[in-house]
């Protein structure tokens, strides 16, 4: 599974390919599969983004999970403050990063 990734323009927010639009809720990211460069192509010329860049994931029961610890950090939000999160209310949020 591959995600497209990358920062908000207008507000720096991590923000995920949602198969049309952007969204920052990670679980609302889609497989952009093969289609993933040129869409990348596209939204790099459209200039809606900062830098989007591809990902490798897997699909589980929860959503989908990057491989790579720095995107789940991205998608979680800063891992010193659980209270400024996108999962406030979540007491494992953290241990979903490792």
């Amino acid at each position: 599974m591959r995600l497209l990734t990358g920062n908000d323009l207008p507000t720096g927010d991590v923000v995920w390919w949602a198969g049309n639009g952007w969204s920052r809720h990670l679980e609302e990211a889609v497989d952009v599969g093969t289609a993933g460069e040129s869409i990348l192509t596209a939204e790099e010329g459209a200039r809606r983004v900062n830098v989007p860049y591809l990902i490798e994931a897997t699909q589980t029961e929860d959503g989908p999970r990057p491989a790579h610890i720095k995107d789940r950090i991205r998608a979680l939000g800063p891992t010193m403050r659980p209270d400024l999160t996108l999962k406030p209310a979540d007491p494992d949020a953290g241990s979903w990063v490792i």
